[in-house]
């Protein structure tokens, strides 16, 4: 069994901070996949500590070295000041960060509050899309080194997920060479991109902490980058609206239009919206059967999650 206080104090000390300070550790739920735990050291100083599950973990073929595109992410972040973890130390085998103050957004904000913190979160999304990369893909290199052009990348990206449900054997509403066939017809919209762009990729509310304050609540932080990768912005919007549909979001767009984001929804974006949607919910199909989900679980991604699927391969069917 793995002494959480040790290994923390471990990383502390390889941080150059007191590990003898450490006077609290609690873990962090919500997750499906790393291990997260809060650290509190004497001062009041709050950390975030991430550690992967061992190599023998089932898991999706993307989901190697997760933690070196999350640390990717928050120095892309520090680099346009939008609020985020600031990366202390990322060792081969662990991430420790600091934290951010807030709470996942959740149901108790008012209409007006919902409203000025989808504009807020629209400029900060804006600001993180103008971090480029040097080529496209997973910075972890889990599916190989960056590609030179975003078809390439994505379309392996894809192909790795189907592969995945295979491997597993998991449901999917259409036999996975058929959603393979469905897709490709979409392909030619990819080569639009020509710029790799920070994408979070798995911005749901749950990954937004929202700060309450007397003069009122805004964004304290956007966390768990791990999902990370470099390519189209657009893909970001698939999280962003999950089960929904971003075009709807009025106050989201404006703030991203007003921080000089750029969203058109031509037939090419829309291909694309669809093609990066489609790999979302792929996930979320594919997934279930290495996380070992209950049946609940797995029940609610058949009703909610398996007819988003076959609604963004209607659409590429339509457009294309």
């Amino acid at each position: 069994m793995v002494d959480s206080w040790a290994r923390a104090r471990r990383i502390l000390e390889e941080a150059g901070l007191p590990p003898g300070h450490l006077v609290d550790l609690r873990p962090l739920t919500g997750g499906t996949y790393n291990t997260v735990e809060e650290l509190v050291l004497a001062d009041g100083s709050r950390y975030v500590l991430k550690v992967p599950p061992a190599e023998t973990v089932p898991g999706l073929s993307h989901e190697r070295r997760l933690l070196v595109a999350e640390a990717e992410f928050y120095r892309g972040a520090a680099e346009v000041d939008v609020p985020a973890p600031r990366v202390v130390i990322l060792g081969r085998e662990d991430l420790l960060m600091t934290a951010v103050p807030g709470d996942p957004w959740d149901g108790r904000l008012t209409g007006a509050e919902q409203t000025d913190l989808r504009t807020e979160l629209g400029r900060q999304v804006a600001r993180l899309h103008r971090v480029t990369g040097p080529a496209f893909g997973y910075p972890s290199g889990a599916l190989g080194p960056l590609a030179p052009d975003w078809r390439t990348a994505f379309t392996g990206m894809l192909d790795a997920v189907l592969d995945d449900a295979r491997r597993y054997g998991a449901e999917l509403p259409r036999p996975a060479d058929e959603v393979a066939d469905a897709l490709r017809p979409a392909y030619g919209a990819l080569d639009e991109v020509t710029v790799p762009r920070l994408v979070h990729f798995d911005l749901w509310t749950g990954n937004i902490l929202v700060e309450r304050a007397a003069e009122g609540a805004r964004i304290g932080g956007l966390i768990d980058g791990e999902r990370m990768f470099w390519g189209d912005p657009l893909a970001d919007f698939v999280s962003l609206a999950l089960l929904g549909d971003i075009r709807t979001d009025e106050a989201f767009l404006a703030g991203y239009r007003e921080e000089g984001g750029r969203v058109e929804f031509d037939v090419a974006a829309r291909l694309r919206y669809a093609l990066y949607r489609a790999y979302l919910h792929l996930i979320m199909l594919a997934e279930t059967v290495p996380r070992e989900m209950s049946e609940g679980d797995r029940r609610w991604r058949q009703e909610a999650v398996a007819p988003e699927l076959l609604a963004a391969l209607s659409e590429i069917a339509e457009l294309s």
